[in-house]
């Protein structure tokens, strides 16, 4: 078998290939056929799922809690008030 290469074409996608596109239409089938079958056990569960993703949602987007003592947290840089310095420090600035 001879390979062709062809100079300045980039290689299609595997997305883009006859296999992905197969394996596209192979999951789009599958998935057809899960939905039209288990469809009242996807709405059964679904109260579970709301309450599933309540404390998941609570984890993640609060990260466990961690430094939440007083809700302030630490001040970004702009709210730092800024420091003057004093006399004898070595900022680099000429004397």
């Amino acid at each position: 078998m001879d390979i062709v290469h062809t100079h300045g074409q980039p290689t299609p996608s595997f997305w883009r290939s006859r296999y992905g596109i197969g394996w596209l239409v192979l999951a789009g089938i599958a998935a057809w056929f899960l939905w039209t079958e288990h469809r009242a056990h996807l709405f059964g569960a679904l109260p579970w799922l709301v309450l599933l993703a309540c404390p998941l949602m609570h984890v993640f987007m609060h990260r466990g809690h961690h430094g939440h003592h007083g809700h302030g947290g630490t001040p970004t840089p702009a709210e730092r008030p800024a420091a003057t310095p004093r006399p004898g420090d070595n900022t680099g600035a000429a004397p």
